[in-house]
């Protein structure tokens, strides 16, 4: 099920106390029960729901913010844009507007993270970085493996290279005499 189906289910279903959400594939991951027991009983100032699916999570009345655990790891090239909130790398996927949808980077299994556009629900504005940060320490649940790098950013023998520093040149030994 896509993000915007997976959304659209839990949008239809906000009367009734539980959240319809389709598990991820990998939900049943050990590190997503981990991480479900860690989520926050508010989320952007929106009180926690009760989800029907296993790594699931789901905050707002009518639910505004979505989470599954245990979707498609991202590949370690993207073309979308990654922002760090406390320490967390996510990738924002402009595609499924006017909903935002964030994937966690660097994390097996990963975390998908959406959060319903205004114009669906209470015409309220949530806060991406409010939701971001308020589930960065239930991340925490799934161990950092890769980082998030600019298109300028390089690594040589597995460190990050300052794109900004200069080489310093050898010296070239003075011919003997």
């Amino acid at each position: 099920m896509t993000a915007l189906a997976a959304a659209l289910a839990a949008t239809l279903t906000a009367c009734t106390p539980t959240v319809a959400l389709e598990p991820a594939a990998h939900a049943t991951a050990v590190a997503c029960a981990s991480l479900v027991t860690q989520l926050p009983d508010t989320v952007a100032g929106l009180p926690s729901r009760e989800t029907n699916a296993q790594g699931t999570g789901a905050w707002g009345d009518p639910a505004e913010v979505l989470l599954r655990c245990g979707v498609a790891v991202p590949g370690p090239t993207s073309t979308l844009e990654c922002v760090t909130v406390n320490g967390v790398d996510w990738l924002s996927d402009p595609s499924q507007e006017p909903d935002f949808v964030f994937t966690s980077y660097g994390r097996n299994p990963a975390v998908q993270v959406i959060i319903i556009g205004s114009s669906k629900l209470s015409g309220a504005t949530v806060s991406g970085q409010a939701v971001l940060t308020d589930l960065s320490n239930a991340m925490g649940e799934i161990p950092q493996k890769h980082k998030c790098i600019g298109p300028s950013e390089q690594y040589q023998n597995g460190e990050p290279v300052d794109p900004s520093a200069t080489a310093t040149p050898t010296p070239t030994p003075s011919p003997s005499r």
